[in-house]
């Protein structure tokens, strides 16, 4: 399908990876099975190669691999498919948008090389280089400080005019898109994504989407939080946002303490509420998750927040 920014909004799913218990093979039909499930919960769209995809912890056949399941499901079952094309360098990003193209996905995500940071004067030429690779394939941008480096509202616009086909940006914290001046900046010419606490704090400022590791815990919970998004509906939105952040700060706090990152988070919560099925494994040198961690926080949450547990 052709993508339009009217096509990515809402919450996408950035999945993450089913391997097998000792974290050595891809699980290829728990995931193909996870995929189909989410797509039939309703998600306007898929993604995988995030970081909740572990993109930075596979080789280039294995993302081959687990890209090609991701858009079979996604158009067995008509739903939109983004891939991360994120690498160190230009090249390794390069020839994973040429491939997500051969591949027939919708949409490329990708964010600056993060090992070194990149200059200023080679920030444009490098989204434009990756876009071209792309074959036409819409452009997302996912902007995190990892990558060493905030971009302003002129670079991103510069992306824009650059590429033609810049539709959408993952606002991590600390990013422009961030803020509510600089979203609603952004909104003139982009698509802003932001995690759901944000929803109604941006939202009257042109937020309009996220690339969701809590739709896959709960999508019927998260599905109605867009609804509220879509309308408008402030108060009830704060009321939502509430519940996720009391989730974040409190129901997520001794994992923080225990060193999670995100992909042991992610598969957290789509093993929490029962709705993805798979090991709760992710690859070192970052901690797992383990079903003892999942039965924690499924207690815990049972006891302050049993919304997000009723599919």
């Amino acid at each position: 399908m052709t993508l339009t920014r009217s096509d990515l909004t809402g919450p996408w799913a950035g999945l993450p990876v089913a391997w097998t218990d000792d974290g050595q093979v891809f699980d290829e039909e728990a995931y193909r099975d996870n995929v189909a499930r989410t797509c039939r919960a309703g998600v306007p769209g898929i993604y995988t190669a995030g970081t909740s995809g572990e993109f930075y912890a596979m080789e280039f056949d294995e993302w081959q691999r687990i890209s090609r399941a991701t858009v079979e499901e996604c158009r067995r079952h008509g739903t939109g498919c983004m891939l991360g094309v994120t690498s160190t360098y230009t090249l390794g990003a390069q020839r994973r948008a040429a491939c997500a193209a051969e591949l027939g996905a919708d949409a490329i995500q990708v964010a600056l090389p993060f090992w070194m940071e990149v200059d200023d004067r080679h920030i444009v030429p490098f989204f434009q280089d990756v876009a071209d690779a792309g074959a036409g394939l819409p452009l997302t941008v996912y902007e995190t400080q990892r990558s060493k480096k905030s971009l302003s509202v002129e670079q991103h616009r510069a992306i824009y005019h650059s590429t033609g086909r810049y539709l959408a940006v993952k606002a991590n914290a600390g990013t422009v898109g961030r803020t509510p001046e600089g979203c609603q900046r952004l909104s003139e010419f982009v698509n802003v994504w932001v995690s759901e606490t944000e929803w109604a704090n941006l939202g009257p400022y042109g937020a309009i989407g996220c690339a969701s590791a809590l739709v896959y815990m709960n999508p019927r919970f998260v599905l109605r939080g867009f609804d509220l998004l879509q309308a408008g509906a402030w108060d009830e939105l704060v009321t939502w946002c509430a519940i996720v952040r009391r989730h974040h700060e409190e129901g997520l706090a001794p994992f923080a303490a225990m060193g999670f990152t995100d992909t042991a988070y992610d598969h957290l919560h789509g093993l929490v509420a029962g709705f993805l099925r798979m090991s709760p494994v992710s690859r070192g040198p970052y901690p797992s998750c383990t079903q003892e961690h999942v039965e924690q926080l499924r207690a815990w949450m049972q006891a302050h927040t049993p919304e997000l547990l009723q599919l």
